[in-house]
């Protein structure tokens, strides 16, 4: 059971195939900025919107086909599971039994805002939809929608960036974005170095977590004997052995980041990605900030 390797989540996967790859960082961080931001009092047609644009850039992004689907599949099922949840909710039961009157009986009454229908499609209409004790109207489906699909766009986005960005173009795009407020005096080189650490912290809180279900697996522990008690004992005694090894993983790191440089934070200018400029991938840039400023444009008059 290799955790690391069969779902690599939120974990930089070194390689050269896909033009995500080839990015600049700076436009990645913005382009997640804006899957992050727009769905903020958005509709239910513009995040559905966002997560086709998504999809489509994952899978034309030529990645690697077993990186992306295992993360995508597990996903899609956690999200579709909140959707649910969200559309099954109780509501008020009383409300929605309210006679109303349609108003095509009144005379020159006009309608004023969107039905109460499910779906909607030509002379076919479906109301409510009553399971039980559930029903589904359209404002519950709406809430469904809207749970599903920012679930979806939010993790989905910053794993995709996370998959293909490594933790030192990380760290310098975001100093390079702060670095208005270092000619305040904000320390920016610590916080690049802290920064940093925090990325490369990810993959080290994976580890210690599959090393311990190994641990576990390995020794075939049986709760039902152990009883509640000892179980909960157990489940903490990990819990407090994994917060150990971390902070001691995370301690050597930044020892080691020190040493290299003779105790000295090491300089963000020493990250820099290289060729950040080039000609293989200007046009690709220019593609990807007009896309990224064309969305902000569509966001304000569709959103």
């Amino acid at each position: 059971m290799d955790l690391l390797r069969n779902f690599p989540i939120g974990q930089y996967v070194s390689g050269r195939s896909g033009w995500l790859r080839s990015l600049d960082p700076r436009l990645k961080f913005a382009w997640v900025l804006m899957f992050l931001i727009s769905p903020v009092l958005a509709g239910s047609s513009w995040r559905i919107g966002l997560l086709a644009a998504l999809l489509l850039i994952t899978f034309c992004g030529a990645l690697p086909t077993r990186i992306v689907w295992r993360s995508l599949f597990f996903l899609g099922l956690l999200s579709s599971f909140f959707g649910l949840l969200a559309i099954l909710l109780p509501t008020n039961q009383a409300a929605l039994e309210l006679t109303v009157r349609s108003s095509q009986e009144l005379p020159n009454a006009i309608a004023l805002g969107s039905s109460w229908d499910v779906i909607s499609i030509g002379p076919i209409a479906i109301w409510k939809i009553s399971l039980g004790p559930f029903a589904i109207d359209r404002s519950s489906a709406e809430l469904g929608i809207k749970t599903s699909t920012l679930i979806f766009t939010v993790v989905h986005s910053v794993n995709l960036m996370l998959l293909t960005t490594s933790p030192e173009d990380l760290m310098w795009t975001l100093r390079w974005y702060l670095r208005p407020i270092g000619f305040v005096g904000f320390p920016l080189d610590r916080i690049s170095f802290q920064l940093l650490l925090a990325f490369r912290f990810i993959p080290l809180v994976q580890e210690e977590f599959q090393n311990l279900i190994r641990s576990i697996v390995n020794r075939a522990v049986d709760f039902r004997k152990l009883g509640f008690k000892k179980s909960i004992g157990l489940v903490l005694s990990i819990g407090e052995r994994l917060l150990v090894n971390i902070l001691l993983r995370a301690e050597q790191g930044a020892d080691a980041l020190l040493i290299r440089n003779g105790g000295i934070l090491l300089s963000p200018a020493l990250f820099k990605p290289k060729n950040l400029i080039r000609k293989r991938t200007a046009f690709l840039n220019l593609i990807s900030l007009f896309g990224l400023l064309l969305s902000i444009l569509l966001r304000k008059k569709y959103g």
